[in-house]
């Protein structure tokens, strides 16, 4: 099994734990991953490492609080504790034929014919990522879509709402899998592991207007509840499933990974960190790869209490978040001089 971390909340007091079956035990004097990792780095050690070297034996039971009926309270799967500003959330789209075929089904006319002219830009995009996006080690290849999700503060946790805030036109889930970064001394990225993601966007909003998909991704997203350490991401299964009023409304078996996208992470990687700005030490990155499949593709608009769960084999367990509809009118909102 794979090293397996989640961060914890009691009382105002953070906590680091190691997922062991069922138990979680906790690491004593580890207040966040971020401070775990630091100290790694500084050490010159492997994060598997650095875990040891907090041997425990205080053990929690894991079931009740990952079902939300304990005093303690899961956190997202990494933060930047002391400055939320500098946890950059970004992703990668038009990595999965599925996604593809959706975008293309968004923006497309009706009388457009398949041959590339035609096309539209998200699935020239995804063509040139299927002929460009897997270059050999070492080399350089096609770009990726990049979008910008914002900063720390949008991250939810495993149990926590997902908003769709008065101004938005919808909600939808994207079942993902996320990739988490510290930028190390000297400006080198390093990945310290992925987790379960929901990348949460507006799609209804998107559709109107293809140049609304920037302002589409800046909505909440959810990731964890687990943070797994060089996991296996080469093909991966995955299920995502909607639950409304106790009943499930859609439900498919997805997959994910480096075999199942057209751009590796080799390439993805690259692409987000050749920017200097990417690169600030001390930074955190929640880079999302890609889903390969949305319920909104197949008509589903979520709803106020809907359920969505989100599981990948390898991953620990599923993240599970509600969707919450903002009941208020839009408010104007002015600058003052």
């Amino acid at each position: 099994m794979n090293l397996r971390l989640i961060q914890l909340e009691k009382l105002g007091v953070r906590h680091v734990a190691l997922v062991s079956g069922s138990r979680l035990q906790i690491l004593p004097g580890v207040e966040s991953i971020y401070a775990l990792v630091t100290r790694a780095l500084e050490a010159g050690v492997k994060l598997s490492q650095a875990v040891e070297q907090h041997p425990t034996e205080d053990l929690l039971d894991y079931d009740p609080i990952y079902e939300g009926s304990s005093d303690w309270r899961i956190l997202p799967a990494i933060d930047h504790p002391a400055e939320p500003a500098r946890c950059l959330v970004s992703g990668t789209g038009l990595t999965h034929l599925g996604s593809a075929r959706d975008r293309q089904e968004m923006h497309r006319h009706p009388s457009l014919e398949e041959d590339f002219e035609d096309l539209t830009d998200s699935m020239k995009m995804f063509r040139l990522g299927l002929h460009g996006g897997r270059p050999a080690a070492g080399a350089i290849g096609t770009p990726p879509e990049w979008f910008y999700k914002g900063s720390g503060t949008i991250l939810r946790a495993h149990g926590q709402d997902l908003e769709i805030p008065a101004y938005a036109e919808d909600g939808g889930e994207e079942a993902e899998v996320a990739g988490i970064y510290l930028i190390g001394p000297g400006g080198r990225p390093r990945r310290i592991g992925m987790a379960v993601g929901n990348e949460f966007s507006d799609h209804c909003f998107e559709q109107s207007n293809y140049l609304n998909l920037a302002s589409s991704k800046l909505r909440t997203c959810s990731i964890g509840p687990e943070l797994v350490v060089d996991p296996e991401f080469k093909s991966v299964p995955g299920e995502v499933t909607i639950t409304r009023n106790g009943r499930v409304l859609w439900s498919k078996q997805l997959r994910t990974g480096e075999a199942e996208m057209c751009h590796n992470l080799q390439n993805i990687e690259h692409h987000h960190f050749k920017f200097e700005a990417h690169r600030r030490p001390g930074d955190v990155h929640v880079h999302f790869y890609g889903a390969d499949c949305l319920s909104f593709g197949e008509g589903i608009r979520l709803a106020d209490g809907d359920l969505v769960e989100i599981r990948f084999k390898g991953f620990g367990r599923a993240l599970r978040n509600a969707v919450r509809i903002q009941k208020t009118a839009p408010a104007l909102i002015s600058a003052v001089p």
